[in-house]
């Protein structure tokens, strides 16, 4: 089977996932005691190397919630052009997040030219939108962002007083090659 990792839903399950779904244990996530969630949630922790890790059911929906999670009302967050953040979800972390996305220019690798990013971050001014994130995607086009990238804006960030989140939607099928599970992208 070819696996297409350009979106969350053009991949599609093979007989043998829906017989897993169809057989899972399950219980009530809201109580906690859904084991089949809280497996899925440890297993990611662990692999990201976080404490706690927090399922949700669709990419457009973590996606806020990673945003949401970074600024308040009124802050803003710099994005590519062609994030899915900005481009395909209706404008969510703005009306349900009051949250100015700040879009630049994705190159042709799916990066956002760092001096680009570095113009855009706002200075600590009450005229502005206070810049809270760099929000990038692992993936744009099906294409994977090089290695070391993410650590690059990363280093950007202290100077922005920014956050840095990766959207994750693909997970560890689109890490870079270069990269090794459990260590952050540098």
């Amino acid at each position: 089977m070819a696996t297409d990792f350009r979106s969350d839903t053009v991949t599609r399950p093979t007989a043998a996932m829906r017989a897993a779904m169809a057989e899972a244990p399950v219980g009530d996530d809201v109580f906690g005691d859904d084991p089949s969630v809280n497996a899925l949630e440890a297993e990611v922790a662990d692999l990201l190397g976080f404490e706690a890790a927090m399922y949700v059911p669709s990419g457009t929906q973590s996606n806020l919630v990673g945003v949401m999670t970074h600024c308040g009302r009124g802050d803003e967050y710099i994005v590519g052009q062609e994030a899915h953040t900005y481009r395909y979800e209706a404008g969510g972390a703005a009306v349900l997040g009051s949250i100015q996305p700040q879009p630049l220019d994705n190159a042709a690798d799916g990066t956002i030219p760092l001096p680009s990013i570095e113009a855009a971050i706002k200075p600590d001014d009450s005229h502005f939108a206070k810049t809270r994130l760099i929000a990038l995607e692992n993936t744009i086009g099906g294409k994977v962002l090089p290695a070391g990238y993410a650590g690059a804006v990363r280093e950007l960030q202290p100077a922005a007083g920014a956050d840095a989140l990766a959207r994750a939607a693909r997970g560890k099928a689109a890490r870079h090659p270069d990269d090794r599970p459990g260590e952050p992208d540098s």
